[in-house]
């Protein structure tokens, strides 16, 4: 999507709004004992109270109004019958649609307190998202998102998920400009241009290089090789003056 006038940008950051309050609302949420479908269960509340639609069930048919993925489950965890423990690292993912606009945001949090190494990897999780956010503007390369990404990586020591990518959003989940890499390519001409809407949602890891699917179901993803993931996603609209986060709590 394009925003071309400002009832657009009002209109993505109302939906943009209603799921940061969503994801804020269920990490808050979270305690030992609790299952996934619970939690879930709070945030298809939350979004039908704010009169939005659960975008991964509209537009895919997944089973659950979020995503949500626990310890070795790095993305696209259905909520079930699973039960979470104290020390987990829980992966939290909220997208939705309010009157046609679409927004997507997501985060990783440890139940609990964190072993040194987690929180290390969350706190560098969230400065990835702001480094790839810090490269969207108008007419900058939509390549220098993964360029700036992958140079913190490797001076930190992590690896990233390669095959788990941004996306255009805006009038659906996903669209156009697809697959934009979080990582180092090569080859990618394409450019930003103003008033376009995508994520930024790097996958950064200890070790993991790819996303795999398990055998259990079709949707829940695992990192190969095993390691610790997080991500962090926020919904922007580049402008000429930079990027507008519209995933913001309010």
């Amino acid at each position: 999507m394009t925003i071309t006038q400002q009832e657009e940008l009002d209109a993505l950051r109302r939906t943009g709004r209603i799921v940061a309050n969503t994801l804020q609302a269920m990490a808050a949420a979270m305690e030992p004992g609790m299952t996934t479908r619970e939690l879930d269960g709070i945030g298809r509340d939350l979004l039908d109270r704010a009169g939005a639609i659960p975008a991964p069930e509209a537009t895919y048919d997944f089973p659950g109004a979020t995503c949500i993925s626990v310890n070795e489950e790095i993305g696209h965890g259905i909520p079930g019958d699973r039960r979470l423990a104290a020390g987990d690292l829980v992966n939290i993912d909220v997208s939705a649609s309010l009157d046609g606009y679409f927004a997507d945001t997501g985060a990783s949090f440890c139940l609990g307190a964190a072993p040194p190494a987690v929180a290390r990897l969350c706190r560098d999780g969230r400065r990835a998202l702001q480094i790839g956010i810090a490269q969207v503007g108008h007419q900058r390369p939509l390549a220098g998102i993964g360029q700036a990404v992958g140079a913190f990586a490797a001076q930190r020591g992590y690896t990233l998920i390669r095959n788990l990518a941004s996306h255009g959003v805006g009038r659906a989940l996903h669209e156009a400009p697809e697959e934009i890499a979080t990582w180092p390519t090569k080859g990618d001409r394409r450019r930003i241009h103003d008033g376009l809407v995508l994520t930024v949602e790097p996958f950064l890891s200890r070790g993991g290089r790819w996303a795999r699917g398990g055998e259990d179901d079709e949707w829940t993803l695992y990192s190969d090789p095993p390691a610790p993931v997080v991500q962090y996603e926020h919904t922007i609209v580049a402008t000429r003056r930079g990027a507008i986060v519209v995933t913001l709590p309010g």
